[in-house]
């Protein structure tokens, strides 16, 4: 065997198993794709910093409502947009009215949030805006599409109602 073709081979059988390792850790179930992602993931605020752990008048933040059934299971969490055929079955919020001395009165700290079943019977929480949460209707079977556990659209027989 000649040192080229000796020297071919080994190239040929290194470039086979790193395909083979890049294989293995990329594929879509690895836990070293699952842990890069972590890392990788962007959880920031509406303002561009990050997020607190806790809020100042120990209130509880977005994430932590999210995590407050912890018995159900998880919902998909992807940073492409999601299309489920899904009804409306609760609204909750949560929102803090202030009323100052002057008669004003603001809202703070406003957390809209929407419960839908899917065809498969998986609960979905979704968070919307205050006229998205207005305009869904219960008991309306339409096409959701989310991203993130954001609410995108919601599109029914009458109308389609934009987050």
């Amino acid at each position: 065997m000649t040192p080229q073709l000796r020297n071919l081979l080994i190239l040929l059988a290194a470039i086979a198993i790193i395909l083979i390792l890049i294989m293995l850790l990329f594929s879509g179930k690895s836990s070293f794709r699952r842990v890069i992602s972590l890392f990788l993931e962007e959880r920031t605020d509406e303002d561009g910093g990050e997020m607190p752990r806790k809020m100042q008048a120990g209130g509880k933040t977005p994430t932590d409502r999210r995590k407050s059934a912890s018995d159900e299971p998880t919902q998909k969490r992807t940073s492409e947009p999601i299309v489920e055929m899904a009804t409306l079955i609760r609204k909750s919020d949560d929102r803090l009215r202030v009323i100052e001395s002057t008669g004003q009165v603001k809202l703070v700290d406003e957390y809209y949030e929407l419960v839908f079943v899917t065809r498969k019977g998986q609960k979905l929480k979704i968070e919307c805006s205050a006229e998205a949460y207005d305009k869904v209707p219960f008991n309306q079977q339409g096409s959701l599409t989310y991203k993130r556990n954001t609410l995108v659209k919601f599109k029914y027989y009458e109308d389609t109602v934009f987050n």
